[in-house]
């Protein structure tokens, strides 16, 4: 089954961490915990926990996310983690990763397995699939 949407982010709250070691390296390392809404096929609300080392000067790095979704699924209802990451040289997606990770699914989305992908658009619309089975 493929369940695709667009997303918002309506929020993207920086968080405080000091990694120890330090380690000086040529990006910043941040921490940040987003909330996004979806509409469409899958439609919802996700928490995220994300992770990037990121020059927001040049647009150049590479992050890794964490989310947690309730929703549905083509009017399936449940929630379920899933993690993706992505690399940008500024104009592109290299390296991309996404996976709905195994035994988190709840309700009628419990067993829920898969993959899926994200996609940004020349506008800024922020596109997600997910492409997954239950049971």
């Amino acid at each position: 089954m493929r369940a695709e949407a667009t997303f918002t982010v309506k929020s993207f709250v920086p968080t405080e961490v000091v990694p120890d070691p330090a380690v000086a390296t040529g990006l910043p390392v941040g921490v940040a915990t987003m909330e996004k809404h979806f509409e469409g096929a899958a439609s919802g609300r996700s928490a995220t926990l994300f992770t990037a080392a990121f020059d927001q000067a040049k647009g150049v790095g590479t992050y890794v996310a964490m989310e947690s979704f309730e929703g549905s699924l083509n009017g399936r209802t449940g929630a379920f983690n899933f993690a993706h990451s992505a690399t940008t040289s500024g104009t592109d997606r290299t390296a991309e990763f996404f996976t709905i990770v195994p035994a988190s699914g709840t309700g009628e989305l419990a067993g829920i397995s898969g993959s899926g992908g994200l996609a940004v658009d020349s506008d800024g619309t922020h596109r997600i699939w997910f492409d997954y089975e239950i049971g």
